[in-house]
């Protein structure tokens, strides 16, 4: 099991100094020194959006996807290895230096950005958004801002990918990662999505954690 005990301390004094998002690149620096562990760094794509294309496979010829808060890089290799014209972001300038040192010949193209004040060229430009358990990462008062964010970047037609953690919403939200509720979910169609799917799982391996698995759509063609 992921040791969590680092991130959660620094996330813990970041957000007490006004920096919610400040402690990735801190964290990320430690592991590249080999002084933490980045819990979500499995070295391979998330297990639920492989799943997915298998059962939800469209055309890729021509179309552009999108990655947030990118890591090192599996899930923006593995989208790009299905045909995509991939972009992905990491608010981590080290997080983005050791995904192109990992992909040395990559398709993607790697970009250091906050995804609070994400570039103004993505907005509706991808045909394909991928966000996983960034949002559960990020302090809720914060967190209808970045959804704001993520629900600008499908093009219209275009299709969003969310995995998060899930909970009701009278469970306690306990420590990081935060689980969101379907209330939070909801505040992507606020933001002018369509809700395509939802599902509520447990993971597929240990620590068999439950996850909410939602597709949205821009219906406005």
């Amino acid at each position: 099991m992921p040791d969590r005990s680092r991130a959660r301390e620094l996330a813990s004094q970041y957000i007490e100094r006004g920096d919610p998002t400040g402690w990735f690149e801190q964290l990320y620096r430690e592991a590249e020194l080999g002084r933490s562990e980045v819990p979500w760094d499995d070295r391979k794509p998330n297990a639920h959006l492989v799943s997915f294309w298998r059962d939800r496979a469209f055309e890729t010829q021509g179309k552009s996807a999108l990655v947030v808060a990118c890591g090192l890089g599996d899930d923006a290799e593995q989208i790009a290895a299905w045909g995509f014209r991939t972009t992905a972001f990491d608010i981590s300038p080290t997080a983005i230096k050791e995904a192109r040192a990992r992909f040395p010949k990559t398709m993607v193209e790697y970009e250091p950005a906050d995804l609070l004040n994400a570039p103004a060229r993505w907005r509706q430009a991808f045909d394909f958004v991928f966000e996983s358990n960034t949002l559960q990462a990020l302090p809720a008062n914060i967190r209808p801002c970045a959804v704001q964010s993520i629900a600008s970047f499908p093009k219209p037609g275009g299709f969003l990918l969310v995995i998060a953690r899930g909970r009701e919403e009278s469970d306690p939200e306990g420590d990081l990662p935060w689980p969101l509720t379907r209330s939070e979910l909801a505040l992507f169609e606020k933001a002018g999505l369509a809700e395509d799917s939802f599902r509520d799982v447990i993971d597929v391996r240990p620590p068999w954690s439950r996850r909410f698995l939602a597709t949205y759509t821009r219906k406005d063609l």
